[in-house]
């Protein structure tokens, strides 16, 4: 059955192309940034036959491509995409275009300018990105899929316009291991989560490790995510585990880091406060012990001679006017901005060497 859908897949994107005066690219001809590893299926995140131990539901989220682009460049004035999904599923507190569509940035004037929105349809989708662009050649970011497995993709240009690869020179490497937030719930579009943001504002590589409601830091994970090399490490995972499993799990899961890399900075950042807690006290409590004990830790090792060990407080990740979020809960895009304010000046003062005395 993978055979002869794989077959229908091929066939629909070399023979249906034709005939629209489109030619059709593989995207693993082209490059691909974001993996944690160059091992596994392409559109893998992580390798989850080499990290077997991992818990079903952090495998399964590692088969979603979030925060994984692929760069090209082209002459052509349009630019189509043809993929397919596993899943076709819907998400009430997500668009599909962020869950299961494409979404391409061109560069202009030396920063990546969104061109197009790859809309899907059910699990196989061809769909024009944009046209009618002048000619030259422009160099292109595509962000893949949030919240479902790829399958196969090739990128469409015009008859006798060409498609290669695109070498981006990253000033360095960004791991953030998470929640869904990480991931990119909810997001109207792949390039619009939190560290697709943050990649193109800093012009660094960014390794997206969100597992929707599973970014607990069980040991087994902290192992996959330590082998990650990077110029920062990212923990904004305060979210997901209970408030007894960050005091039991923090200081293992960032000292596994630690020990690889023991002149990395690590920047933890506290939960959003859930503006589902507006009313409801069991949310506003919980939330309230997630981050008092997140903190804790934190102070705990700093205390303990750990250096270059951050915190970002969660308080003012949203703003406070409660408009923040889709949901109660996940960020809609002026959630994720508002973050992006709080976390971008922070990251770049520790890239930077210049993060100031607490």
């Amino acid at each position: 059955m993978k055979i002869s859908l794989t077959i229908v897949f091929l066939f629909f994107v070399y023979y249906a192309g034709s005939a629209q005066d489109v030619q059709y690219t593989d995207a693993k001809a082209l490059t691909l940034y974001g993996r944690s590893a160059v091992s596994g299926p392409h559109f893998h995140r992580v390798d989850t036959a080499r990290y077997n131990d991992m818990p079903k539901h952090v495998k399964v989220l590692a088969t979603y491509p979030a925060g994984l682009a692929i760069a090209f460049k082209t002459d052509s004035k349009e630019i189509y995409g043809r993929w397919r999904i596993k899943h076709g599923r819907s998400y009430k507190n997500m668009t599909m275009i962020a869950s299961r569509g494409l979404d391409l940035y061109i560069k202009r004037d030396g920063q990546w300018v969104f061109a197009g929105a790859g809309v899907p349809g059910d699990t196989v989708t061809t769909h024009k990105i944009v046209g009618n662009m002048a000619d030259g050649k422009k160099e292109c970011l595509l962000f893949l899929p949030t919240y479902d497995e790829l399958l196969e993709l090739a990128v469409g240009v015009e008859k006798g316009s060409y498609v290669r690869p695109l070498t981006i020179e990253w000033k360095g490497k960004i791991v953030i291991y998470g929640s869904s937030i990480t991931q990119g719930a909810s997001a109207s579009r792949p390039g619009m989560a939190y560290p697709a943001q943050l990649s193109r504002r800093l012009g660094y590589e960014i390794v997206n490790l969100g597992f929707s409601g599973s970014g607990k830091m069980e040991e087994s994970v902290g192992r996959m995510v330590a082998d990650a090399g990077a110029d920062l490490f990212i923990l904004d995972c305060a979210a997901n585990p209970s408030p007894q499993e960050i005091l039991d799990r923090t200081e293992n899961f960032v000292k596994q880091i630690r020990v690889k890399h023991p002149g990395v900075p690590i920047l933890m950042i506290e939960s959003v406060v859930r503006e589902g807690g507006n009313f409801d006290q069991k949310i506003q409590k919980r939330v309230w012990d997630q981050n008092n004990n997140f903190r804790r830790m934190h102070a705990k090792l700093v205390q303990e001679g750990m250096e270059k060990l951050y915190l970002i407080n969660g308080d003012d990740l949203l703003g406070h006017d409660h408009e923040g979020t889709v949901d109660g809960t996940h960020p809609n895009d002026l959630g994720f901005d508002r973050m992006l304010q709080v976390i971008e000046p922070k990251v770049r003062a520790i890239l930077t060497g210049n993060y100031p005395t607490e």
